[in-house]
């Protein structure tokens, strides 16, 4: 599989946004978007051309792909299955994204970053409903528990994310209980829940071409 060997903080400054792919450094001083808000690369701070639409649109879609990690071939196939449900195309790709088990460790505070949460989730430290789940693309649903498995819960990496847990960004879909070291999916989120600085419709025009 493909892999990003670069700066993860050049991502962030090329979309111009917070992507959060660096854990808790994302919310430090040290953040390089706080730092140089401005492109990578020696012409980042020149001055550029207005913008045609397909360029803008093509943002939104790089956005949304790198903040959770997905190569163009997943990230079409999730724009392909939320286009065949019912419902608005661009709040259901959404759903299904926030869905992802990875996703789902990381926004309950298990790790500090969807990086993180799908090595440690394909290292089969994760249980969903008391069952082992190594797969990172695992669509949680509403109800379900998701629990580090067995001796997970003392891994240093689990243990020094959740004591920070209360410094992240929460979200209210999804509850922890950081004394049992247990998470909930609450609901499948609406859109105005889901913290992705990220207009969808530009990317549904973009497929939609």
């Amino acid at each position: 599989m493909a892999r990003y060997r670069d700066a993860k903080c050049k991502i962030c400054r090329r979309e111009g946004d917070k992507l959060f792919l660096k854990g808790d450094r994302c919310f430090s001083n040290k953040c390089a978007i706080e730092k140089r808000n401005y492109p990578p690369g020696q012409h980042g701070r020149g001055r550029r051309r207005k913008p045609s639409d397909y360029n803008i649109q093509l943002r939104e879609k790089q956005k949304l792909r790198r903040a959770y990690g997905l190569l163009e071939a997943q990230f079409r196939n999730y724009f392909a299955r939320a286009a065949r449900q019912k419902g608005i195309t661009g709040t259901v790709l959404l759903q299904l994204l926030e869905r992802r088990l990875d996703n789902v460790v990381y926004r309950l505070g298990f790790t500090t970053s969807r990086a993180t949460a799908r090595q440690l989730i394909r290292h089969s430290h994760f249980d969903v409903n008391g069952r082992k789940v190594n797969i990172p693309s695992y669509l949680v649903d509403a109800g379900d528990v998701i629990t580090p498995r067995g001796k997970s819960k003392d891994l240093f990496i689990i243990k020094e994310a959740v004591k920070n847990v209360d410094a992240r960004q929460r979200v209210s879909y999804l509850d922890i209980d950081t004394g049992k070291m247990e998470g909930r999916m609450l609901e499948v989120p609406s859109r105005d829940a889901i913290p992705m600085p990220v207009n969808e419709q530009l990317i549904v025009e973009l497929y939609s071409k």
